[in-house]
Formats: structure tokens, C-alpha cells, sequence
């Protein structure tokens, strides 16, 4: 009998509000990545963005060839300056650097992986080589759902930075984590919904 199709956003650690910060235990999990650096409105964001997908799409039908289904996760990013008032408030694009996250489920491997990479290769993504597995250990987190155009994160960043963190007796341990629920090519910019994440000690 074939397993029911699985939709990582299932997940409780997809779940947030707008204008809450909730405390959660982010398990280990392993993502397709693709580095990058500067501003996200340029073409090497577009080109990180194509590597992933068609290796993400290799590796759902692979698993479902074999019985097990999922919807392939929404797009994430790390992102992180040597000044991250650059994000809070100044919003200096040129001097970001991030990473492209796609989730890998658990029940799929390195060797899952590195097949669907070579079944990829005939489409010859322009930095299909830079594709790698990397495996987050956040841990500890906190996060908020934003609303609204990517530009508008600045406030609810300074908040949790200079606010909530302070309050808590927290400091931040690891690199923003964005998590993008909706696709922006195809929604408005004022009803894009991104989970905002601070790994925190």
C-alpha cells in the first residue's frame, strides 16, 4: 500500500503568528544549499534558486517511484552580514550573504541525493556543481510570521534584536533563518508570508 503524501509544512516548526515569538526545539535536518552574496533582487539569486529546484523535483519523484510522496518543502535562506544592523535597520543589500535552503525529508539520503543531482545534469542548471547537503543543528529558536513585502522585515528584526531577545535573557547563536510560505512570483507583496527564525542560547 503507497504511503499517504506528506507535506513538510505539516510540521509543527512551520507553524507561527504575526506579531508572536514563540520559543521552539529545531531538530537536526538536512537541506539541498546554494551560497550566495549580495543583493537577492539579481540574476545570482535567480540562477542559486534554479539550481535547487530541478534537484528537489528529481529527488520527490525518485521517493515516489519508491512509495513515498511529499510535497517539496517551501524555499528557506540563511542570511547574515558582519554588521546585521545591515538588515534591522540600514537594509544594505550589497553587503548580505545567505544561503538557499531546500529540506531533504529524513527518510532520504546522501546517496538519494547525489542520484538526483546527476539525473539533473542533462537540464545543465547553471550552478548545478554548487548544490550541496548541508545539515542545520539550530536547536533552540525563536520565531515570528511577517506579513508583507520582504522590505518591511526590518522593524519586527530591530524588535526581536533589541526587545525581545534582551528581555529574555537571550543572544542570538546562529544566522537568520527565513522560511518562505509563499511563492513571490506569484503572490502580492503585501500578503507574502515568511516565517521569520533566530537560532538563540
Amino acid at each position: 500500500m503507497t504511503a499517504p503524501k506528506v507535506d513538510p509544512k505539516d510540521d509543527d516548526t512551520y507553524r507561527a503568528h504575526r506579531g508572536e515569538f514563540r520559543t521552539l526545539t529545531i531538530p537536526d535536518r538536512a537541506y539541498l544549499a546554494v551560497d550566495g552574496q549580495g543583493d537577492p533582487n539579481t540574476e545570482a539569486f535567480g540562477t542559486a534558486v534554479q539550481a535547487l529546484y530541478p534537484v528537489a523535483y528529481a529527488l520527490k519523484f525518485a521517493s515516489k517511484a519508491a512509495g513515498r510522496d511529499y510535497v517539496v518543502p517551501p524555499l528557506e535562506g540563511l542570511w547574515w552580514a558582519e554588521d546585521m544592523d545591515t538588515f534591522t535597520r540600514r537594509r544594505d543589500k550589497a553587503r548580505w550573504e545567505w544561503t538557499l535552503l531546500l529540506l531533504v525529508p529524513d527518510w532520504l539520503g546522501p546517496d538519494e541525493v547525489g542520484a538526483a543531482v546527476e539525473r539533473t545534469r542533462p537540464k545543465a542548471p547553471e550552478r548545478l556543481d554548487d548544490v550541496r547537503v548541508e545539515v542545520l543543528s539550530e536547536g533552540r529558536c525563536l520565531q515570528t510570521l511577517h506579513v508583507g513585502p520582504f522590505d518591511d522585515e526590518g522593524p519586527v528584526l530591530h524588535r526581536l534584536h533589541h526587545e525581545v531577545l534582551p528581555g529574555a535573557g537571550l543572544r542570538p547563536s546562529g544566522r537568520h533563518h527565513e522560511v518562505y510560505l509563499t511563492d513571490p512570483r506569484r503572490t502580492a507583496p503585501e500578503k507574502q508570508r515568511t516565517i521569520l527564525r533566530q537560532p538563540v542560547s
